[in-house]
């Protein structure tokens, strides 16, 4: 009977550190992700922001609103209060005010990932696709950016600036 006690003991200890693990892991990446994603807007000039390859694409600043959106969508609705202030402005924001927002949603949505208790990963939640877990919600935030980033990257080298260096990990 001991011997099965701590068999299920060391399961048990072995899961909740694989999911701190998996946290951690994400925590470390998404601030990488949030560095180069800086280091893209920072690279756009200021006058370029308006520009889009084509009339049915979102325009460079569209595509950073866009991933802010997102971020705060998903963090605030899946990880934290689901409070969500809608920003009403008729004006587009700053290269500065646009990165600034940027790091911020990335930082809140970094705070409410590190404070989430490990065992709510694998708690199902109701989303557009259906049932996810949070550990999936996490994997599309950073799914969804690396896609859009994949855009900015693009939109750079369509006006001959080369992007900034890549550093994944």
């Amino acid at each position: 009977m001991k011997k099965i006690f701590f068999i299920l003991f060391g399961l048990i200890h072995l899961n909740a550190m694989s999911q701190n693990l998996f946290i951690d892991t994400f925590l470390e990446k998404w601030g990488n992700s949030k560095i180069y994603l800086i280091q893209l807007a920072e690279a756009m000039p200021e006058s370029q922001y308006a520009y889009k390859p084509t009339e049915k694409q979102k325009t460079f600043a569209e595509q950073l609103i866009h991933i802010k959106g997102n971020i705060d969508w998903l963090s605030k609705t899946y990880f934290g209060d689901g409070s969500l202030q809608k920003e009403q402005t008729n004006t587009t924001p700053t290269k500065k005010q646009l990165i600034d927002a940027l790091k911020t949603s990335f930082d809140v949505s970094a705070s409410l990932i590190a404070n989430l208790e490990t065992e709510k990963l694998a708690e199902k939640v109701d989303f557009f696709a259906g049932r996810k877990t949070k550990m999936q919600i996490m994997n599309l935030l950073q799914d969804h950016v690396t896609h859009h980033r994949g855009q900015l990257i693009v939109y750079l080298k369509l006006n001959q600036i080369e992007p900034p260096q890549y550093s994944g990990w």
